[in-house]
């Protein structure tokens, strides 16, 4: 049960590969940057690391321009292998961090997001896979890779919900701020 609560100081918001010419092929991309643009807010308001990976930047270009500017505290990991966890600097910063608890969006669902949370939870880190922050070139392939993480211990999420799980309550500035943003 307890796989399924949030807390800002157990977490680190990892965003996989969201990168110039991926997304130009993504038809969900302005959906996915929208949504990370609000977690990268939530992540700043209540100090949340936020981990950015790119995957072979020479062929797929940079992380795409609204992302890399959200946030001065990013941190930006290249990488070869598809599981951001093959990639030694990356497994180095979660070591680092010390938290139990990923949230995890990106590009694409079936290939590089899936088997990043397979290996985060094989290494035993609860993930919370944020739906409407993920995509695939195909629906069919946006959802066997969902599929495939919720069969292996993912929580599936939103991300309205991984918002209002860290928030708990109205009327803070937090809560006004994240408001503003969703409206």
């Amino acid at each position: 049960m307890d796989k399924f609560f949030l807390l800002a100081d157990d977490c680190i918001f990892v965003i996989i590969d969201v990168q110039d010419r991926l997304a130009a092929v993504m038809q969900a991309r302005d959906q996915v940057v929208g949504n990370c643009l609000h977690l990268i807010e939530l992540a700043k308001l209540y100090n949340i690391p936020v981990i950015v990976t790119e995957q072979y930047p020479k062929g797929l270009g940079r992380t795409v321009e609204p992302i890399r500017n959200a946030s001065p505290s990013l941190e930006l990991i290249e990488k070869l292998s598809f599981s951001c966890c093959s990639q030694p600097d990356f497994m180095r910063s979660m070591h680092k961090l010390a938290r139990n608890t990923i949230i995890l969006a990106g590009m694409e669902t079936h290939v590089c997001v899936l088997q990043t949370c397979l290996d985060l939870l094989k290494q035993k880190y609860n993930v919370h896979l944020v739906s409407d922050a993920v995509c695939s070139r195909t629906k069919d392939n946006r959802e066997t890779g969902i599929g495939l993480m919720h069969d292996a211990g993912a929580v599936v999420t939103c991300t309205e919900t991984v918002l209002f799980q860290i928030l708990k309550v109205a009327g803070s500035e937090e809560f006004k701020s994240i408001s503003k943003r969703i409206k």
